[in-house]
């Protein structure tokens, strides 16, 4: 039996409870990229090397990927408050246990249980805003809990650097402890408990083989890189158990009498649209930005701060296109403006795949504001249209779906946008060094004579240096272009979604779904 719809206009301290389902998000999702840029500072004070030191990122990616798919099992079994505050002291916790690590091994240990407790705490969040609010406000539910998630990692790795700079690292963790003890005292005092819904044993056989296929392609993506791809016999292995592991589970799922994930809420077209979409969006969201940092730094020459104030307006962007879905949330169809927000994404990567080193910072600016502010546009009406005709008793397993899915596209983005860039530089530089010989001209006279004179060590040294740049900055046009091709043909998605309800209707609608439940 499925749990009554909570009467979401009766909700009292709503307001309480969205500002700390807020600070939840934001700590959750801020602390997925804050310590990257502390990873070489953590080196040093553990004594690892730079291949151990990158555990401390896999083992938490692995952890929260692994734990975000029986959210909805465990919300409905034990209450979705009794869960989500165990959650929130558990990652608040093993945050501050992270901070006070003194060894690799205790470290990971640490992250992994961080991760295990903070993979809850996006979906569950998510869920909530969608259970306060009645459906006309849900669009602007979504725009806030939309700003810790998109915001979250725009920010992170700026707030990473100043902390490790003007600090220690380990500030990056314990920044999580005065955030934890708010959100957890808030939804103690102000958040409704409920009776637990689910009673169903839980299905063991489903969560070992998606844990196994989720958990092999996070270390495949991770690791693939730096083991030279399939030429690594680690790499086959984990492909192979990958493969095997999501196989399992999509027949898992299928087949069973009763697995943790219903398929019943893949046969809602919006849902099921939305949830490739997410895919889409999860690839470039975290990929353009760990590709712009270093762009800013190595080919631009900004130092780390100034590399930070220059990506902020990425961020604002974001926020900006998110209020302004939510407030033509009731006005327009969400799917033109999630259309004019792919076609706006499409174009900011169109024009970073024009950039030169030399490209000026106002370029730099508005680019990267419209490239933020087109994520907002898809993300919020993505959210509402995803969701405008899902069961409600779908909910909790659907957004960490959702969560789930976004998380694995980022993962998937991050390592080919990697690869592509390292391939390209290698490929490129190979490339224009065949052109430069002793009989090429060019070198033979001129100031390339005088800075590259291939008869000096110091001017081979300046030359090959010159190479590299120009590399690199080929190779960054390359992998821009590719985001553009994933976003660009992404739109044609948008045309398999069924509008929402419009007016009147959108009430009794979402009464209907209430009453078949």
């Amino acid at each position: 039996m499925a749990p009554p719809v909570t009467n979401s206009a009766a909700v009292p301290h709503r307001t309480l409870i969205t500002i700390c389902t807020m600070v939840a998000t934001l700590m959750q999702v801020l602390d997925s990229t804050i310590a990257n840029v502390a990873l070489p500072y953590m080196q040093g004070s553990l004594s690892t090397t730079s291949d151990q030191i990158s555990w401390v990122l896999t083992s938490y990616i692995v952890a929260a990927a692994i734990m975000t798919a029986p959210v909805g099992w465990l919300s409905a079994r034990f209450g979705r408050k009794n869960f989500f505050l165990f959650c929130l002291v558990g990652f608040t916790v093993t945050s501050m246990m992270c901070g006070v690590a003194q060894s690799l091994e205790q470290m990971v240990l640490f992250r992994l249980m961080q991760g295990v407790c903070g993979a809850a705490i996006v979906p569950l969040s998510q869920a909530i805003m969608l259970d306060i609010y009645p459906v006309e406000q849900r669009g602007s539910a979504m725009v806030m809990w939309g700003m810790g998630v998109m915001v979250g990692p725009i920010i992170g790795p700026t707030l990473g650097g100043y902390l490790t700079d003007a600090y220690d690292w380990r500030w990056v963790f314990f920044i999580n402890l005065p955030f934890g003890i708010l959100a957890i005292t808030g939804f103690a005092l102000f958040m409704a408990g409920e009776r637990n819904a689910r009673t169903s044993p839980f299905d063991w056989t489903g969560f070992a083989v998606l844990s196994l296929g989720i958990g092999a392609l996070q270390l495949l993506l991770d690791r693939g890189g730096g083991n030279d791809w399939f030429a690594s016999t680690e790499t086959v292995i984990e492909a192979t158990l990958a493969g095997l592991g999501l196989y399992l589970f999509v027949v898992h799922v299928w087949l069973a009498e009763k697995p943790f994930i219903s398929p019943g809420m893949f046969a809602d077209v919006n849902y099921t649209t939305g949830f490739v979409l997410m895919f889409a969006v999860g690839i470039v969201l975290l990929a353009s930005t760990v590709l712009l940092a270093p762009y800013l730094q190595t080919l631009g020459g900004y130092p780390v701060w100034q590399a930070g104030l220059l990506m902020a307006p990425r961020g604002v962007g974001t926020m900006v296109g998110m209020m302004v879905a939510g407030r033509l949330g009731g006005k327009l169809d969400p799917r033109m403006v999630m259309l004019a927000g792919l076609a706006c994404l499409a174009f900011s990567f169109w024009e970073e795949a024009r950039w030169t080193p030399d490209v000026p910072a106002f370029t730099l600016t508005w680019v990267t504001s419209i490239q933020g502010f087109a994520l907002g546009l898809v993300f919020i009406p993505l959210q509402m249209i995803a969701y405008a005709t899902l069961a409600p008793h779908y909910r909790a397993d659907a957004t960490a779906l959702f969560s789930l899915v976004r998380n694995v596209g980022s993962a998937i983005g991050v390592s080919v946008a990697s690869f592509m860039l390292t391939r390209s530089a290698q490929i490129v530089h190979s490339q224009i060094a065949d052109t430069l010989t002793p009989f090429n001209r060019m070198m033979q006279t001129g100031s390339a004579y005088l800075f590259w004179n291939a008869a000096t060590s110091a001017g081979r040294a300046a030359l090959d240096g010159e190479v590299s740049r120009q590399a690199l900055a080929i190779a960054y046009s390359n992998d821009f272009m590719l985001m553009f091709w994933i976003s660009f043909p992404t739109a044609l998605l948008i045309l398999l979604m069924r509008g929402p309800a419009r007016g009147a209707a959108a009430g009794p609608l979402a009464e209907a779904h209430a009453a078949m439940d």
